[in-house]
């Protein structure tokens, strides 16, 4: 049985995989039958009696930080996530440079998770509120092993990339439009560290740091997990709910009234700093300046969509935007 690459652009990423299939072979007990990439170094791995995914790192510091992070978060009651499996391989595997990971496989439901609807948001929130909870208790443990989260430093460096990129935006966005998102960062940055000790506030807890849709995954009994921890950080719970709604922002037309509905965020939308925060085009500078790093503006999906974040939902963010100055000023 060969690997399954379902792209098949290249014959090197078809040798690479052969290449691995081979090795993952020689180290599993079980005869393998499937290897399919998801990610860049990601895979779906069948054997003849089991399913599982395989992921890879660069260091093994990296992948033994996250199976150890995996294994507390379920010895502190945490289950709603995947753990790392040693008894399925003969040995640590490291094949060219890279230590990868066995983790046991979550049969996803057929209907995938997302935030168009209420019920998902409100879900997704209180799974988050769980995982906080969780994590509290032990935060104290991983402080000399994770990073804290410095969030304006974070986006002034975003802001400077974006504001480096600007010669070539020109080419797709308007001035009038980059001069006013421009102006919503700096007033945002400008509230956000007249408030920085509220970003400092504790007590601690464990952040997620990547709340994407994709990063909630539903079973197929309907549990829903929340996986993917490589950006875990130390900090206040407000960071993770701050990217939590921006995320979701788009999905309820930019509705401070709508966002206001959401239990878990009442108390962080009385806070300066956060409503500051809510204004910084985080996932505008992020999107362009990831797209021309990798040079995916030649892909029509993916100009698509960067386009209707920057300027499809130009009037909605920016009337949302214009509720919190008057709501601040």
């Amino acid at each position: 049985m060969k690997a399954i690459n379902p792209s098949k652009n290249q014959k090197g990423d078809d040798d690479y995989l052969d290449r691995l299939f081979s090795y993952f072979q020689s180290q599993f007990y079980e005869k393998i039958i499937q290897l399919v990439p998801i990610r860049k170094s990601v895979f779906f791995l069948k054997t003849v009696k089991n399913t599982y995914i395989v992921k890879g790192y660069h260091t093994n510091r990296r992948l033994k930080l996250q199976e150890a992070f995996t294994a507390t978060l379920r010895k502190e009651g945490f289950n709603k996530t995947y753990q790392y499996l040693a008894s399925p391989v003969r040995a640590q595997l490291f094949f060219e440079g890279t230590y990868f990971g066995c983790m046991e496989y979550i049969t996803p439901d057929k209907t995938a998770f997302s935030f168009h609807t209420q019920n998902e948001r409100q879900e997704g929130m209180a799974l988050l509120d769980q995982f906080h909870k969780a994590t509290a208790s032990f935060e104290t443990r991983y402080r000399t092993l994770l990073p804290k989260g410095n969030l304006i430093e974070k986006w002034r460096e975003r802001f400077t990339i974006f504001s480096t990129n600007l010669p070539f935006l020109r080419y797709f966005i308007n001035e009038p439009f980059i001069s006013e998102m421009a102006s919503w960062a700096n007033w945002s940055l400008d509230g956000m560290e007249k408030n920085s000790d509220y970003f400092k506030k504790k007590p601690f807890v464990i952040l997620h740091g990547d709340l994407a849709h994709h990063n909630f995954l539903r079973d197929e009994q309907g549990k829903l997990h929340l996986i993917d921890f490589d950006l875990i950080s130390i900090g206040t719970p407000a960071l993770d709910y701050l990217q939590y709604a921006n995320r979701i922002l788009p999905y309820i037309d930019w509705s401070f009234e709508k966002l206001k509905t959401s239990k878990q965020m009442q108390k962080y939308l009385e806070a300066e700093a956060f409503l500051y925060a809510l204004a910084f085009p985080a996932d505008i500078f992020r999107e362009w300046n990831r797209m021309i790093r990798e040079k995916t503006y030649t892909d029509d999906v993916k100009f698509r969509q960067v386009m209707d974040l920057s300027i499809g939902q130009f009037y909605t963010r920016k009337k949302f935007i214009d509720h919190l100055i008057n709501q601040l000023n």
